[in-house]
């Protein structure tokens, strides 16, 4: 390991250290945690009631969800956050330290080109971001599986597991990276690229959970007049209500929030013949997961073309090269 590399490994060995020690406590935690919920599991005649669709479960059934959904729930939110805490704390200071101490001079003059020292440095940050994101979302599946989807557990669409597991959360943590280093480059002081790399990063959060419902069209389930609707499993519901001989939807939350003989009474005042049940079913979950992951990558993507632009732009260098020689020029013009 030598050069630029040999560098970045020097200026970011004690965050590669602290990071692998938490990642493997984190493991530790899970796999010990795991393990307990395996043998209740064993002990209690666990019943995996997929869905909402009743009471099919037993005591024992709530008992391991009341002991494990809370501390699994933890750790997806961990997941869902680390890539602000990557950005945050590890993308900001990447570059903005260097260029906010004015080090970053004293490198480049040592035949390292700007281009060459950004790519060794964030190469082996991204390098561990992807490992740690990655390494995270494993444990949050594993740990998850067996319970997965069950009667008053946690869903595929819940915040906690959704962001934290499937290859959009190592993408969004490899874009929360390269918005640090991209603020830090462009705001040359680290606690304000930090504050700017929040902001960016939770409204990037807001935009993906407001819309991510929009990315695929939800499948439409229809039960003739006052037929039972299809249990609904564990789709993701999107909302229900009752059609007209013409096919026009009518939201629920405006008609015949009743059952039995009240809601045949009420369908049949307001012409309705069926229900429908819009949800998004748990196949849905990988096509969601995709759409993200290239939206992630495709933003990250123009990120660093963004600080390679920067970093190449003949005015900064200029700019370096004046900072470099002003000292110089100072010392002469004051020896006249």
């Amino acid at each position: 390991m030598t050069g630029a590399l040999w560098l970045a490994w020097r200026q970011q060995r004690l965050q590669i250290a602290i990071g692998a020690v938490l990642l493997l406590a984190v493991t530790a935690w899970v796999v010990h945690m795991r393990s307990e919920m395996m043998t209740l599991i064993d002990a209690y005649g666990f019943v995996p009631c997929k869905g909402w669709n009743g009471d099919c479960g037993n005591l024992g059934t709530y008992l391991i969800l009341d002991g494990s959904t809370g501390s699994i729930r933890t750790l997806g939110l961990l997941g869902f956050a680390l890539p602000a805490l990557i950005g945050v704390f590890w993308g900001a200071p990447l570059l903005g330290r260097e260029i906010e101490s004015g080090t970053d001079k004293l490198v480049l003059t040592q035949g390292i080109g700007a281009r060459s020292w950004f790519a060794a440095r964030f190469g082996l940050a991204a390098l561990c971001t992807v490992t740690a994101a990655g390494a995270v979302a494993v444990l949050v599946a594993w740990w998850w599986a067996p319970i997965s989807n069950t009667l008053y557990g946690l869903y595929w669409h819940d915040v906690a597991i959704y962001n934290a597991t499937g290859p959009a959360s190592v993408a969004c943590a490899l874009l929360g990276l390269t918005t640090g280093t991209a603020a830090g480059l462009l705001v040359r002081r680290v606690l304000p690229a930090m504050a700017v790399t929040a902001v960016a990063l939770g409204t990037v959060f807001v935009f993906t959970t407001y819309f991510r419902r929009s990315w695929v069209e939800p499948e439409t389930r229809v039960t003739p007049g006052t037929t039972p609707r299809e249990l609904i499993g564990s789709a993701w519901s999107r909302g229900y209500g009752y059609l007209t001989p013409d096919g026009r939807e009518h939201s629920i939350d405006d008609y015949c929030q009743t059952s039995g003989e009240p809601l045949k009474r009420c369908m049949a005042e307001h012409g309705f013949v069926a229900r429908y049940h819009k949800v998004h079913p748990s196949s849905d979950f990988w096509v969601f997961q995709w759409i993200e992951t290239v939206l992630y990558l495709g933003a990250a993507a123009a990120l660093i073309a963004l600080i390679l632009f920067v970093l190449r732009r003949p005015a900064g260098a200029a700019a370096r090269s004046t900072d470099r020689t002003t000292p110089a020029a100072a010392t002469t013009t004051a020896g006249v």
